[in-house]
């Protein structure tokens, strides 16, 4: 099962997804995370040159786009397809949907051409569940702040543009209710992570433990 966390910066995920896997792998499953962009040799070069708040501010959308479908064409075929096809459960720190909310909704880059583009970098490969971790664009920013999180180049786009992203993600979620699970990001780490187990668990028939 091929599993992606999505949300706003500091919404969370990164931190949540550690404790998710050990709590999979207590069940019994083969687990592996993995993050966008990155996840393999050649996705964290790219990742550095995406997210280098200094020296690549004038960086155009387009060129942005396409070197998160190169970090993502890499993995997808390196990492997650094969993993997939062995039957290990994936749990992947971003993925597609942030370049239609990031790069579509917060830069306005035409939609349909950004999935022709994630159909032919994927090769067709979307997660089985997507959950979502929403909460207020100012909280999100506050917390990665205070928490001390890796302030890149994303980070800084004005709060229009994270608000843009934010709902891109409310409406990408309300469009593929089979796929998408809504978590409320504003709860207590015990609270979104049950909540996370909980939304997991549905879908493969275990007990969400505390």
């Amino acid at each position: 099962m091929f599993i992606t966390l999505e949300g706003p910066d500091g919404s969370g995920k990164s931190s949540q997804i550690p404790v998710l896997a050990d709590w999979l792998r207590s069940q019994g499953y083969d687990v592996f995370t993995t993050r966008e962009p990155g996840g393999t040799g050649i996705g964290n070069q790219i990742r550095e040159i995406l997210l280098n708040k200094l020296e690549n501010t004038a960086m155009h959308p387009r060129t942005e786009i396409l070197l998160f479908l190169s970090s993502r064409a890499q993995l997808v075929e390196e990492v997650i397809r094969p993993l997939r096809d062995k039957g290990t459960i994936i749990l992947c720190d971003r993925y597609a949907d942030s370049t239609l909310a990031y790069q579509g909704y917060g830069h306005g880059v035409d939609l349909t051409d950004l999935r022709n583009l994630l159909d032919f970098a994927t090769g067709g490969l979307y997660p089985d569940l997507t959950l979502l971790l929403d909460l207020d664009v100012m909280s999100g920013l506050e917390r990665r702040k205070k928490n001390g999180g890796e302030w890149n180049r994303l980070d800084a786009f004005t709060l229009a543009f994270h608000e843009r992203v934010r709902n891109g993600y409310l409406e990408l979620a309300a469009a593929s209710p089979s796929r998408w699970i809504k978590i409320n990001g504003d709860q207590s780490f015990n609270e979104v992570q049950l909540a996370l187990r909980k939304a997991i668990s549905s879908r493969l028939q275990i007990p969400a433990t505390s």
